[in-house]
C-alpha cells in the first residue's frame, strides 16, 4: 500500500513512473495521486497546493456544491466549477526501489511534491535520464497558468535540486535523450493540439538543458493506425546500433492508450527509422482496462536488468504499474515491423 502524504487524503492511484537503473538497484518515481477525504456527501473537495504557503507544501482544500448545475464532474480527472477547471486530485513524485525489477519497496513519504506557482495542481509523469553520472527528471507541472514542463536532477536519489520550467505551457511527455548529440543535449517532447493538427511529437535542441530551440517535429498520429487520435513519448531513448530506440504512447478510438515503439536516427533524432505498424502492448488485461482511466496502457520506462532482458515500466488505467518483459531484440523487431508481440 502507498501511504497517503496527509491524514485528510487518501490515495487513488501509484501509476506513469520514471525509471531508471541506480547501483544494483531499479528506482521508479512513481506519480501519486491523492485526493481529500469529504464528510459532506454534497461537498466536491480539490486539493491544490496553498500558494501562501507554497514552500511548505501546505495543501489547501477548496469545496464545491456536488449537485449544483454550475459543477461539471463528467470527467472523472477534473473538477468544473463555474466554467473554471481544476484536478478531482492532485499528484506527488514518490521513491519506490527494487532489486529484482518486480517487487519494491515504496518511501512512505514524497520526494518530490509541488512547491511553486506552476505546481498548483500537482506534478505528473515523470521519466528519469541519466547524463553523464546525474539523473535528470522531466516533469509536467499543472497550474492554473497551464501544463508545463519542469526539470530536476540528483545523483544519489537523496537531494533534489530544481532547475524550473524549460518549456512553455501546453507542452508535456517531455524526454531526454541520455547523452548529447553533435554537442547539444536533445529532448522529445509533446504539444497540445491547433486548429491544423492534432498533439504532435516533436525534437528539441538545448546547450544546457534549459534553454531549447531548433524545434523539428518528429512525427504525428497516423489515420487509421493503432496511434490515430494522439502521441507522446514514453521511456527515455535507448541508444543501439540501429538507431534510437523509443517506446512511445498511441491512443485510438477501438483501444485507447497503447505502446509502441520507433527508432530514430542517430545523428538527426529529429528523422524517423522505422515505425512499429503494431502496438507493443495494448490494454487487454483487467488491471490495464478497468480503473480510474479506462483502457490505459502509458509507458514511461524502459530499464536494462544487466542479462538481457529490459523491463518496460507503465501506467495502467491511471491508478496503478505494470511491466513487461522484453528484450532488445524483440524491441528492433516490432518496431521494423518483423515481430507482433500485440497481446
Amino acid at each position: 500500500m502507498v501511504k497517503p502524504s496527509a491524514p485528510n487524503l487518501e490515495v487513488i492511484g501509484a501509476f506513469n513512473p520514471g525509471a531508471t537503473r541506480f547501483g544494483d538497484e531499479i528506482i521508479l518515481l512513481l506519480r501519486v495521486a491523492e485526493r481529500p477525504i469529504m464528510d459532506d456527501p454534497d461537498l466536491v473537495g480539490v486539493p491544490v497546493l496553498n500558494l501562501n504557503h507554497a514552500d511548505s507544501g501546505r495543501l489547501e482544500i477548496l469545496t464545491f456544491p456536488r449537485h449544483s448545475p454550475l459543477t461539471d464532474l463528467s470527467d472523472p480527472r477534473a473538477v468544473t466549477y463555474e466554467g473554471r477547471v481544476y484536478l478531482s486530485s492532485i499528484s506527488h513524485l514518490r521513491l519506490a526501489r527494487s532489486k529484482d525489477g518486480v517487487h519494491f519497496t515504496i518511501d512512505d513519504e514524497p520526494t518530490l511534491f509541488p512547491e511553486t506557482k506552476y505546481e498548483e495542481y500537482g506534478i505528473e509523469d515523470c521519466r528519469i535520464t541519466p547524463i553523464d553520472g546525474v539523473y535528470y527528471i522531466s516533469y509536467t507541472a499543472v497550474s492554473r497558468y497551464g501544463i508545463c514542463v519542469g526539470l530536476a536532477c540528483t545523483e544519489d536519489f537523496k537531494r533534489f535540486q530544481r532547475l524550473g520550467l524549460i518549456l512553455h505551457h501546453e507542452n508535456k511527455n517531455v524526454t531526454l535523450f541520455p547523452r548529447r548529440v553533435d554537442g547539444r543535449y536533445v529532448a522529445m517532447h509533446r504539444t497540445a493540439s491547433s486548429a491544423f493538427n492534432g498533439p504532435n511529437m516533436w525534437v528539441a535542441y538545448s546547450p544546457d538543458l534549459l534553454h531549447w530551440g531548433d524545434h523539428q517535429f518528429l512525427m504525428a498520429p497516423r489515420v487509421h493506425h493503432w496511434d490515430s487520435r494522439r502521441i507522446g513519448a514514453g521511456a527515455p531513448p535507448v541508444e543501439t546500433p540501429e538507431g534510437w530506440l523509443i517506446v512511445y504512447h498511441g491512443v485510438n478510438a477501438k483501444d485507447g492508450y497503447c505502446a509502441g515503439v520507433a527508432l530514430l536516427d542517430l545523428d538527426a533524432p529529429h528523422r524517423v527509422v522505422c515505425r512499429s505498424h503494431e502496438p507493443l502492448i495494448a490494454p487487454t488485461e483487467d488491471y490495464e482496462v478497468s480503473g480510474f482511466f479506462e483502457r490505459v496502457v502509458f509507458p514511461t520506462g524502459l530499464t536494462p536488468m544487466g542479462d538481457g532482458r529490459w523491463m518496460v515500466y507503465y501506467g495502467v488505467a491511471d491508478r496503478s504499474v505494470a511491466v513487461a518483459e522484453t528484450t532488445m531484440d524483440e524491441l528492433l523487431a516490432v518496431a521494423k515491423g518483423e515481430l507482433a508481440l500485440t497481446r
